[in-house]
């Protein structure tokens, strides 16, 4: 005599089956053989569901509403004539027949169960696809931020609705728990590196500097980027001001260059790997460069008569005006993160990280990788 099947274990089945397990990863958890998991799917998926114990919550059409509204169309009434029979907004009556086959073809007793599906609860997530969920957190194990998924997915699977997800679910995944389709510590991955939503500002004191060009006098070509050659820097600061590492970004393709500061971020020891960095590059990419108001650049004047690279200087307190720096900034706290030394960082750490980050799809670039971009200009310009 077979045994009969338990309405828990069936219950189980049914709800690993709606998080996208397939029918033998369920037979191994249940403990039971492939195929009674696929009868007891299939069972489900045949038999229509009993809505005969669920009342709509206040608000929503009931079922003897919805064979009024079957009556109506049937004697050809308009929607305003069914809306007023049932003491019902017009918009109601019309969002409930469009949504189910129209005026031709609205069957009430299909419509309630449509309705009875949609409010039934938990629903299965987005994430709860395996291969989608794979691909996001290969996506999340290489650093990149959720639109950075989003949207390579959207290239990768152009044609396949069950690879889209939104860059908010993404985010709501890793930050509200409860929700097993990621795992936790997958939120190290993101920018911010945090696990949950917190606002947070600050405001820096910096020290004056003699002679200061700013950025009120930079000529227009710098503000448009369609010249390459401007860019964008600053300092990320290690724990207790002890360390640091300088940050030089273009402008127009966001191609990225970090100073070695071993010895300190004093004004000589900026100013030299800052004439470093920028020795190597094209005439071309070396015709400015915006800062912050810190005292790391006092010797500014020295480095431009050096160097032939005018300095800009933002306003106090305005770091908008180095978006693409603050931007990138905040990128490279994934590879040496907030309250850490980073003088454990070698010179060869640092050059990984720039390529890392130079390879990597951007956003403002429509995606294209900022090595792309720069190869880009400088093959229009050879």
């Amino acid at each position: 005599m077979p045994r009969k099947r338990k309405p828990k274990m069936e219950q189980e089945i049914r709800r690993l089956r709606a998080r996208g397990y397939s029918f033998r990863e369920i037979g191994r958890i249940i403990e039971c053989s492939d195929s009674h998991v696929h009868r007891v799917c299939m069972v489900r998926d045949q038999l229509p569901p009993d809505t005969s114990g669920w009342t709509p919550a206040r608000g929503r059409l009931s079922m003897r509403e919805r064979e009024e509204v079957r009556a109506g169309l049937e004697r050809q009434e308009s929607l305003t004539a069914i809306a007023k029979t049932l003491n019902r907004s017009v918009s109601s009556v019309s969002r409930e027949v469009a949504a189910n086959g129209g005026r031709t073809h609205y069957e009430a007793w299909r419509a309630h169960e449509r309705a009875y599906e949609q409010t039934r609860r938990p629903k299965p997530t987005r994430l709860s696809h395996k291969p989608l969920a794979a691909k996001v957190i290969e996506g999340l194990e290489k650093w990149w931020s959720p639109e950075e998924i989003v949207t390579c997915l959207h290239t990768e699977f152009p044609h396949d609705p069950m690879m889209r997800v939104s860059h908010e679910t993404i985010y709501k995944t890793l930050y509200v728990q409860g929700r097993g389709e990621l795992r936790r510590e997958l939120h190290r991955c993101l920018r911010s590196g945090r696990a949950q939503r917190k606002p947070r500002g600050r405001m820096e004191q910096r020290g004056k500097i003699s002679n200061m060009v700013m950025i009120s006098e930079r000529p227009p070509e710098i503000e448009d980027r369609a010249i390459p050659g401007h860019w964008e820097g600053d300092l990320i600061i290690g724990k207790d001001g002890a360390s640091a590492v300088g940050t030089l970004v273009e402008r127009s393709t966001r191609f990225v260059l970090l100073l070695h500061l071993p010895d300190g971020r004093g004004a000589d020891m900026v100013s030299t790997a800052m004439r470093k960095a920028v020795k190597g590059l094209p005439l071309m990419m070396r015709r400015s460069i915006t800062w912050d108001q810190g005292k790391e650049l006092s010797g500014h004047e020295r480095f431009t008569v050096d160097t032939g690279i005018q300095v800009y200087f933002c306003d106090p307190h305005s770091p908008w005006q180095r978006g693409s720096n603050e931007n990138t900034n905040g990128l490279l706290r994934q590879y040496m993160p907030k309250g850490t030394d980073l003088s454990i960082h070698s010179a060869a750490d640092l050059k990984r990280y720039a390529a890392s980050l130079n390879d990597r799809p951007r956003k403002t670039l429509g995606y294209m990788k900022p090595s792309e971009k720069l190869a880009e200009f400088l093959a229009l310009t050879a």
